[in-house]
């Protein structure tokens, strides 16, 4: 399996944020799911990116262990492909249907600093569902939930497993465990639907 040194990754996500072009992120073992988005920042532990989806639209905002990366792509037809997609997605009016540029417009704090506390504290605050994913599954399995306790060492999540919707489940996660954090997107807005709907948690 292709693996680029840590350096290596860096200078590439470097380049793609500073150029803002998109780029692929290849950070599990299995070569059919990887991340595409615009870098927004960069800290000594994580990089954040606006993800975009296959659709050419923004999903949400993801946090990335530089150091959990396997390799990046910045030129591929796949990016090309998405590119084009991107254009469309702007014409007609859904290429950032959850606000998430304006967010980040709004609130540049978020971009600075500790980026993975950033992301944490603004979910928590909000309650907002977040996506994490951990060391330990290396994207084999990851926890859609609801921030319930934050400290400097773990975070305790309230969540649910798609395949048994009869309660909810608490875990603890180390934060340097984790792998990834997805926020503000389209896992957000349909994990805050079912925390409503089904455990009336919202």
């Amino acid at each position: 399996m292709r693996k680029e040194s840590e350096s290596e990754n860096r200078v590439q996500l470097t380049m793609a944020k500073q150029q803002g072009t998109l780029i692929e992120v290849h950070n599990l073992p299995n070569d059919d799911y990887f991340n595409v988005g615009f870098v927004v920042a960069l800290d000594p532990v994580f990089c954040l990116m606006i993800s975009i989806d296959w659709d050419g639209k923004i999903n949400g905002l993801i946090a990335i262990r530089i150091k959990s990366i396997l390799y990046t792509e910045r030129h591929s037809d796949y990016l090309m492909t998405v590119s084009e997609k991107t254009k469309v997605a702007h014409d007609y009016n859904y290429f950032d249907i959850w606000q998430v540029q304006k967010f980040i417009d709004n609130h540049p704090e978020i971009t600075q600093g500790n980026l993975l506390s950033n992301l944490l504290n603004d979910s928590y605050e909000n309650r907002l569902p977040v996506v994490i994913g951990t060391e330990k599954y290396k994207g084999s399995d990851d926890f859609t939930g609801i921030i319930t306790d934050l400290t400097p060492i773990k975070v305790t999540i309230h969540y649910y497993n798609d395949h048994d919707l009869s309660s909810l489940w608490e875990y603890d996660i180390l934060r340097a465990k984790i792998d990834y954090l997805r926020v503000r997107g389209t896992q957000m807005a349909t994990g805050k639907q079912i925390f409503n709907d089904i455990f009336n948690e919202m």
